[in-house]
């Protein structure tokens, strides 16, 4: 299988993302999201290689609140006129309110499919020295989000070994909701004092390597965009075109 969207430039590939999201936000006739979604899925599963069971568990709150969306705009949805195509409990529902709710779903399926396919794809070290370099963000900026970044997985294995430190000694054991809730601080004050040390080891170390925050002219590792993505993003943007002229047609 091929791996062409996990080699793309992380720049050009954010680039396209925005504005994949930034056009469909301004369809809003089902059809054209709902393309944009299976052009997307398509791609997806000719061009990367992902883990399609972890894929679909990150997926599932998305369709949850896809399928949310959908049961609150036509239960709830302002009435904006048009023609009765059916009643459910007492409710009718209009054309109007029918190909709304849609939209709003298939919106959701193909906000989240492309926000899912640039995570599964993009390697976070490399999305960062690319917009350093790609996009001109500031080192400052870029290395301090790559470093809060990689401190997540740290304070989720920091927060497991509290939580059984304390367990060992007999606390935390409360049966009570309301007791679990107001012992939290047992957990966050031990936690932000080990984030705050394990930041200042961060900024002594990188002060130590000569990082004073100033643009470089040259990188030990290189990011450059080449022809491959400059194709890659045309078939993004054709997947795009074509979603919104057959939405505009099956919409009328």
């Amino acid at each position: 299988m091929s791996r062409l969207l996990h080699d793309m430039n992380p720049s050009v590939k954010f680039i396209i993302v925005t504005v994949s999201m930034l056009t469909m936000a301004f369809f809003f006739n089902p059809w054209t999201p709902l393309l944009f979604w299976i052009g997307i899925l398509i791609l997806q599963m000719t061009m990367s290689r992902i883990n399609w069971k972890l894929w679909a568990l990150m997926m599932l709150p998305f369709t949850l609140g896809a399928v949310g969306y959908l049961w609150t705009t036509l239960v709830f949805g302002a009435d904006t006129g048009g023609e009765v195509i059916g009643s459910f409990a007492g409710i009718e529902v209009t054309d109007q309110q029918w190909a709304h709710a849609w939209s709003l779903t298939f919106r959701v399926l193909a906000f989240s499919t492309l926000s899912l396919l640039f995570a599964f794809t993009t390697n976070p070290v490399t999305f960062v020295m690319s917009l350093m370099q790609q996009l001109k963000v500031p080192p400052k900026i870029a290395y301090g989000t790559m470093v809060g970044y990689q401190f997540l997985p740290v304070l989720k294995d920091e927060l497991t070994q509290i939580r059984q430190a304390q367990r060992l000694r007999g606390v935390g054991q409360d049966r009570h909701w309301w007791h679990r809730i107001t012992g939290t601080r047992r957990l966050l004050i031990p936690m932000l004092a080990g984030a705050v040390r394990k930041a200042e080891r961060a900024a002594f170390a990188m002060e130590a390597r000569g990082f004073t925050g100033e643009r470089r002219m040259e990188f030990y590792r290189p990011i450059k965009v080449s022809g491959r993505d400059y194709v890659l993003a045309g078939v993004f943007l054709v997947v795009l075109a074509l979603s919104c002229a057959g939405g505009i047609v099956l919409g009328k």
